[in-house]
C-alpha cells in the first residue's frame, strides 16, 4: 500500500502525534462491529469521547449523548447494555457515538455488513439524513454496491491496495472497466480471481 491522505489541503500521513491528534478530532468513526463497550450503557458509550476530550459538565455530556441517541432513533435505549440491542441498534448506537463530538467527517467501516436488507436500507437512509442535517462529509467503505449507489456522490474502487477507479455514481454504473463490471455484477468470473 502506498499513497497520501489529504484533509482540507493538508497531507496528514507525515504529521507528528500532536498534529494527527488535532486532525483526528474532526473525524467520527462507525466501526464495522459498532465497537461498543459491553460493560457500559449505550448512553455511556456515546458519551465516552466527550468525557475524555471535552472538559464540559457531566450534565451537558449526558444531554448531548441523549440528543445524539435521539438523532439515530435510540432515545429509549440510553440505559440499555449493548447485549440488549439488535445488530442494527448497535450500529445506530455506534453512529450516535461517532457524531457526539460534532465531527466534520464521518468514516463508516462496512456500515451494513451483517444486517438484513431492510435494516441496511434504514442505515443508508440514516447516513444520508445525518449528512444533510449535520453538514458532514461521509466516507463509506463497503462491499455492498446497493448501499454505495444509494449513499455516494462519488465511488472509488480499491484493488490490491491501490485505487484503480474513481468517478461519479452514474459513471460507475455505466463503466466498461472489467474489474468494476465484475464487482458490480458479483461474478466469480473475470479479471479478479478468488483463488
Amino acid at each position: 500500500d502506498a499513497g497520501e491522505v489529504w484533509v482540507d489541503g493538508q497531507e496528514i500521513t507525515k504529521l507528528r502525534k500532536r498534529g494527527l491528534f488535532e486532525v483526528r478530532k474532526r473525524f467520527g468513526m462507525l466501526f464495522q462491529g459498532a465497537a461498543l463497550f459491553d460493560s457500559m450503557t449505550i448512553c455511556e458509550n456515546v458519551a465516552l469521547g466527550l468525557v475524555e476530550h471535552s472538559g464540559v459538565s457531566k450534565e451537558w455530556i449526558r444531554a448531548r449523548a441523549c440528543e445524539c441517541l435521539a438523532m439515530v432513533g435510540l432515545q429509549t435505549a440510553e440505559n440499555k447494555l449493548p447485549s440488549e440491542l439488535s445488530g442494527g441498534m448497535k450500529k445506530r448506537a455506534g453512529l450516535a457515538r461517532a457524531i457526539a463530538m460534532s465531527p466534520d467527517y464521518i468514516l463508516y467501516d462496512e456500515p451494513t455488513t451483517g444486517l438484513d436488507p431492510i435494516t441496511s436500507d434504514a442505515i443508508n437512509d440514516l447516513i444520508l439524513k445525518l449528512q444533510a442535517e449535520l453538514n458532514v462529509t461521509s466516507i463509506v467503505v463497503t462491499h455492498d454496491m446497493a448501499s454505495a449507489f444509494k449513499v455516494a456522490d462519488r465511488i472509488a474502487m480499491l484493488s490490491k491496495g491501490r485505487m484503480i477507479y474513481a468517478d461519479t455514481v452514474d459513471a460507475v454504473r455505466e463503466t466498461e472497466h472489467p474489474v468494476i463490471r465484475q464487482f458490480i455484477q458479483g461474478s466469480a468470473h473475470g479479471p479478479l480471481s478468488v483463488f
